[in-house]
């Protein structure tokens, strides 16, 4: 049994390995062969489309689980930038901003529409009240359904190497939307982690846009319910909360 390489990095649902000058993501899961087989799908339009993102090489299976073969990335993440030294914030803030609406200005193929996913997983989740399930997926409707390139989880964590050069890793969420609710999603992930930083970088992202706070603002009661489908209970009651603004 081929042996896996020295362990660079680890998250919710997979763990990088060293393998030689690529880097394999393993999925922690046996189950994951559709995630895996889906990533590489999307890394491939990304390169098609000129993103900053890894390239793919293949799939592999390792140990009984399933990975995605890619370029691997120098640098250290952002996130350890910002906590490392409190006077990258704001240029890392910036940067991020003009990161995230260069990749809005893109498109790509055969990925997955935001706003269906959105209902999809608002519609599943069992911790919402039917009338406020309903008030939502009834707004979701009336909300426009965008072609841009999103990615679904933009955060310092996942943006690699010099401000100057990024690579923005983790692109299973990707999809195509509406770019003011990609960045709510970031202000919501980031006002769990970073609750300091979220409304910065909101502030940010929205100048940056040339858009107004209350376009991504407006998308935090349906990027939220979504978010319920998640299992993240340590956030179910904030969740909640947001969700009952719409």
């Amino acid at each position: 049994m081929r042996e896996l390489g020295r362990l660079i990095g680890r998250g919710k649902e997979a763990e990088v390995h060293e393998e030689g000058e690529h880097a394999l993501k393993l999925y922690r899961s046996a189950d994951r062969k559709l995630a895996a087989f889906r990533e590489a799908t999307v890394l491939a339009a990304l390169e098609d489309a000129g993103v900053a993102a890894p390239k793919v090489f293949g799939i592999e299976n390792r140990q009984g689980r399933w990975g995605v073969l890619m370029e691997r990335v120098r640098g250290p993440a952002w996130a350890e930038k910002m906590r490392a030294d409190e006077r990258t914030i704001e240029p890392c803030l910036k940067a991020m901003a003009r990161l995230h609406v260069d990749i809005h200005g893109r498109t790509a193929a055969a990925l997955p529409r935001q706003r269906a996913r959105l209902t999809r997983d608002i519609a599943r989740t069992p911790l919402l009240g039917e009338p406020l399930r309903r008030r939502l997926l009834d707004g979701l409707a009336e909300r426009p359904d965008g072609d841009r390139l999103c990615h679904g989880d933009f955060h310092p964590l996942n943006i690699l190497g010099e401000l100057e050069a990024p690579t923005v890793v983790d692109w299973l969420d990707a999809s195509l939307g509406v770019p003011a609710a990609d960045a709510c999603r970031s202000y919501m992930l980031l006002a769990r982690g970073w609750p300091d930083l979220a409304d910065a970088y909101a502030d940010a992202y929205a100048r940056t846009a040339g858009i107004g706070r209350s376009e991504i603002d407006g998308w935090l009661p349906f990027v939220a319910a979504a978010r319920l489908a998640e299992d993240v209970p340590e956030e179910t009651e904030a969740l909640v909360a947001m969700a009952e603004r719409v």
